[in-house]
């Protein structure tokens, strides 16, 4: 697959998937790069692969998405579907319509440069705005390759995605389906996502940033539910990766089904006040190496206890450092994040 994902066309690159459809681990991602970069390629022999093309590929996946919800689902919804000038700019507005959704189509003219340009996932502001403007019931924002999703509800509202992972837990887990009655999310999720499901006697599983990390433990240990909450979310049932018309579809058959607003729907998680600085740094030692910075990060996890956590990590593309804490008592969390930096700005900082 040829994507730059969310970013501008500029930072396009390749996504290879292996024949079972899941992403390639980092190992064979590793070969394939180093036999890219090499001045011959090895001879391939009677291992030449075949190319195959697809003609009828929109259709089938048309037909696949409409049957997980099934035909007529979404009677009487009026969407705004912002496409991000990208890969679902035809297909996911056609999906809706045919479900019986009224769509209103925001950046669904692509020309090959415009991809992600302030739109889609990115500035679901323009969805929030039109939302408002034509009474829409809902608004869906894909990123450029579409495997994201971000959601704003019926009063222009931008819904946090902890809320739509929360919602899908839950309604999964009312349904019986929900394996493992576990929903997989990643470190950056709020802590009132814990809290929530656990009311409901459902467990999160926490993994590093990235929708394949939070893929493998669901691989590894069968569970069929999990994403990030920046907008993928991953329905293993149906998807061997985040598809953002499917979790769209999905949401959407839950509203009807339940017929509930979605924010109705969304008011099932307290969020944590959380404070998020990225700082420049000068280098990138390991942090437990930096006494003071340490020191800093161990202060404030004694002072959050079990009300609050602190994530301190490098940028992977940038010379900068991450620093985030979350905590019920919102002054705490902007306490304990000042001194982490200030830590960070005697030491390492620029």
């Amino acid at each position: 697959m040829l994507t730059a994902s969310h970013n501008p066309y500029q930072d396009n690159g390749i996504k290879i998937f292996g024949p079972d459809g899941f992403k390639l681990c980092d190992d064979l991602e590793l070969e394939i790069e180093k036999l890219i970069l090499a001045d011959d390629l090895p001879h391939p022999g009677s291992d030449l692969g075949k190319a195959i093309r697809i003609d009828d590929a929109m259709g089938r996946y048309i037909e696949f998405t409409k049957s997980a919800v099934g035909s007529g689902s979404l009677n009487g919804l009026k969407v705004v579907i912002d496409c991000a000038n990208g890969a679902g700019y035809h297909v996911g507005p056609l999906i809706f319509e045919e479900l019986g959704a009224e769509v209103i189509k925001l950046s669904n003219d692509p020309n090959g440069l415009n991809i992600n340009e302030g739109c889609g996932a990115l500035h679901p502001e323009n969805a929030a705005a039109k939302v408002r403007e034509v009474g829409a019931d809902v608004g869906i924002c894909l990123d450029g390759d579409a495997d994201r999703v971000i959601f704003c509800d019926e009063n222009g509202e931008v819904v946090h995605g902890d809320r739509v992972l929360c919602l899908c837990a839950k309604a999964l887990n009312e349904q019986g389906k929900l394996n493992g009655k576990t929903l997989v999310a990643t470190v950056m999720s709020n802590l009132g996502l814990r809290d929530a499901l656990s009311a409901e006697g459902i467990s999160l599983e926490i993994t590093g940033v990235g929708d394949r990390l939070v893929l493998e433990r669901m691989r590894k240990d069968g569970f069929n539910l999990g994403g990030e909450n920046s907008g993928h979310i991953i329905y293993s049932d149906y998807a061997t990766t985040g598809d953002g018309i499917m979790s769209a579809l999905m949401l959407l058959a839950m509203m009807r089904e339940k017929q509930v607003t979605l924010s109705k729907l969304a008011d099932c998680m307290d969020i944590y006040p959380q404070v998020l600085l990225g700082l420049d740094v000068t280098e990138k030692p390991p942090i437990e190496t930096i006494p003071e910075v340490h020191g800093a990060i161990q202060s404030a996890e004694t002072a959050f206890g079990d009300d609050g956590r602190v994530l301190v990590r490098y940028s992977g593309t940038e010379k900068k450092i991450r620093v985030l804490t979350e905590c019920s008592n919102a002054e705490l969390a902007q306490t304990q994040a000042d001194a982490i930096a200030a830590a960070i700005r005697s030491t390492i900082g620029t």
